[in-house]
């Protein structure tokens, strides 16, 4: 028996001495608009610069709206729309879904609103009043547009689709599919502030640690980082005002518009972070808490499997304070 179990221990070792080492390989790039980040541990470089940059050249000619050739301008531009790739019917669909779940407060066809207040490719210098908002609101609402399979139609001319507000968190979703397609199951993936992970770190085989950043007391510079979460997979992706906005007046104009009144948001949330399953759901649903406020998001993920998220908002004496979802209280590390 003792003789067995050496020559166990033996085959056991030397099966561990064969197995080829487990390296950790970089990359970041640029695009979008943003920087990438992607770190993965495999035995071998199997996903390199030129796979990522690729794909993603390819979704941006798909779905930009900077780019005058990819397919969302030419949608844009049609005046019944057109036949569309995968990359365009799974933001569209995802899209739909998130609009219907959360009461239209997620809504695509708001780009004529997000022109309108200076957002868009081309941007606007003067601010629209409530004529010129009101004349536009005809040509929102996701009802306004149907995909039968490949074939996106628009029921009016004048309805334009935006989908930067969950196209990073596909293009996240993407890479991390580009990556499990090849055999690497551990990683993590990051694309302007949105993160997708999976698996554990080489060779500590400790679960992915994600720093939330929150906005300091007035809201303009960068403190560090508030929150820790650890999470074994899953995505995380961050929606707030206080980056992308303009002075206009004595008000800050942001670049989140409710696609029901037309105009920027204006209640007490600063940032939404989502942990979700995916990267484009959480991406989806982070702009669509947004726009809902704090009350009425908190009660709408009470209802929401898989879904947790983090809040920074003013208290109403002007003071900032953060709350979250139970599940996402489980997930913080403490420093």
């Amino acid at each position: 028996m003792i003789n067995v179990l050496i020559i166990w221990l033996v085959a056991l070792l030397q099966q561990t001495r064969d197995q080829p080492a487990i390296n950790t390989y970089h990359l970041t790039g640029f695009a979008q608009g943003t920087t990438y980040s992607i770190t993965y541990y495999a035995v071998d470089s199997f996903v390199t610069q030129k796979h990522v940059d690729n794909t993603l050249a390819s979704i941006d000619s798909s779905l930009s709206i900077y780019k005058p050739y990819s397919q969302i301008s030419k949608f844009n531009a049609s005046s019944s729309g057109l036949f569309i790739d995968t990359f365009f019917q799974a933001v569209v669909k995802k899209s739909i879904e998130v609009y219907n779940a959360t009461g239209g407060a997620f809504d695509i066809t708001v780009y004529p609103l997000v022109k309108a207040w200076g957002f868009g490719a081309k941007t606007n210098t003067s601010i629209p009043d409530s004529a010129a908002i009101k004349s536009l609101l005809p040509c929102i609402g996701t009802g306004n547009i149907q995909l039968n399979k490949n074939n996106l139609q628009k029921n009016i001319p004048c309805v334009q689709i935006d989908v930067n507000g969950i196209a990073q968190g596909y293009s996240v979703d993407v890479l991390a599919y580009l990556l499990e397609r090849n055999h690497i199951t551990n990683y993590m993936v990051e694309l302007g502030g949105e993160i997708r992970v999976k698996g554990v770190k080489f060779p500590s085989g400790e679960q992915m640690t994600i720093g939330i950043e929150a906005p300091s007391k007035n809201e303009f510079t960068n403190e560090p980082l508030q929150k820790k979460i650890r999470v074994k997979e899953g995505a995380i992706t961050t929606s707030g005002n206080y980056r992308k906005f303009y002075e206009g007046g004595s008000k800050r104009i942001t670049h989140l518009i409710d696609p029901k009144s037309g105009f920027p948001i204006d209640n007490e949330l600063i940032s939404v972070t989502v942990v979700a399953k995916d990267a484009i759901s959480a991406d989806g649903f982070d702009n669509a808490l947004m726009v809902m406020g704090l009350q009425k998001s908190l009660a709408f993920l009470k209802n929401q499997k898989d879904m947790e998220a983090y809040f920074i908002y003013h208290k109403s004496d002007g003071s900032i304070a953060d709350t979250a979802t139970q599940g996402f209280y489980k997930l913080v590390v403490s420093n």
